[in-house]
């Protein structure tokens, strides 16, 4: 019998995972069956099909009786603003893929688990260590997942492109210190034109007409998953005006002096130790190479500096499509 998943907030994460599911390995193994957002399913049906970013969808997408039916398989459709609106229980939900972002505490998370739900997977770091049983990032941690867990995060897209390549570096030379600079693709909480969007007066700027630094959790989340690297990260971001395609600079300092030969080996035998998480390229790469990519990361060797004990790495991730891609797989190991 395959694991009955369900996903509250079916916005760019929500709608990706369920296209990832048919082109993933846990096909076989999961099955959709609600979907709760509060937009009108007819809407929902359209940009199921028709994505600009990743394409049409090569599946039957159909409404009846206000439900989503996908390659004939229906998908219960619930429009409720608060968990208790939605009858999980009545589902027999065994996860809740929770892509909304606006459950971060375990007080509000726990009210989908009171609703019915057997356990709930974030889409987001939550709000703090406390508030989630585990936060996983696949290729580091996954031996962290237990069946008692109810509440589990799978990190962000930032933490998972990042934290297997320090994990990687700390292992094989010792990371002394790192400085992370995201280059994000602009967000929805940016508006088009410039307008009272947000308290953070860099986010009423237009998006796409600017390269706008945002606060970032990213060392916080780090240091989550790389303990013995607490106080030693610190990290920035900001937001570049494409719509798709991050990339991380890193900069980290070594306890010891290597050559670019010795990272290169260590970074690629990394690569082929978890060929579905990482890859290693060298090719004169742009962005837009990596759109739907599913990878964690792609390290770009092109873009490899060494100076003494400093290394700069250039990597890139599909801070959409990896992502949901992560989460399936979180949810796989956890309940395989």
């Amino acid at each position: 019998m395959k694991v009955r998943l369900a996903i509250n907030g079916y916005g760019r994460i929500g709608r990706c995972c369920l296209r990832a599911l048919h082109e993933s390995v846990w096909r076989e193994r999961f099955e959709i069956v609600a979907i709760n957002e509060l937009a009108d399913v007819e809407s929902m049906a359209y940009l199921t099909r028709f994505d600009s970013t990743h394409g049409c969808f090569g599946h039957a997408v159909e409404v009846a009786e206000g439900d989503l039916f996908v390659d004939g398989e229906r998908i219960r459709v619930f429009h409720g603003a608060h968990p208790e609106d939605v009858p999980w229980g009545e589902l027999g939900v065994d996860l809740l893929l929770e892509c909304s972002g606006h459950y971060v505490s375990r007080t509000h998370i726990n009210r989908f688990i009171e609703a019915g739900c057997a356990r709930v997977l974030l889409s987001n770091p939550g709000g703090g260590h406390d508030d989630v049983d585990a936060t996983i990032v696949c290729g580091v941690n996954e031996a962290d997942l237990t069946v008692a867990a109810q509440i589990v995060s799978a990190a962000s897209c930032t933490t998972n492109a990042s934290v297997p390549v320090l994990s990687v570096l700390d292992q094989c030379f010792g990371v002394e210190n790192a400085l992370l600079t995201t280059l994000h693709s602009v967000m929805n909480d940016q508006p088009q034109v410039d307008g009272y969007h947000h308290p953070d007066l860099r986010r009423t700027r237009a998006a796409m007409q600017s390269m706008v630094p945002v606060s970032t959790g990213l060392a916080r989340g780090v240091e989550r998953i790389l303990a013995q690297l607490a106080g030693r990260v610190q990290a920035r971001a900001i937001r570049v005006p494409i719509v798709n395609v991050s990339a991380i600079e890193m900069a980290v300092s070594l306890r010891s002096e290597i050559d670019a030969a010795r990272l290169k080996a260590c970074l690629t035998e990394a690569c082929a130790e978890y060929p579905e998480l990482l890859a290693y390229a060298d090719a004169p790469h742009a962005s837009v190479d990596f759109n739907h990519d599913p990878h964690s990361v792609i390290i770009d060797g092109s873009q490899t500096r060494v100076a003494g004990r400093m290394v700069s790495l250039l990597l890139w991730f599909d801070n959409e499509w990896a992502f949901a891609n992560r989460m399936l797989d979180v949810a796989g190991r956890w309940l395989a």
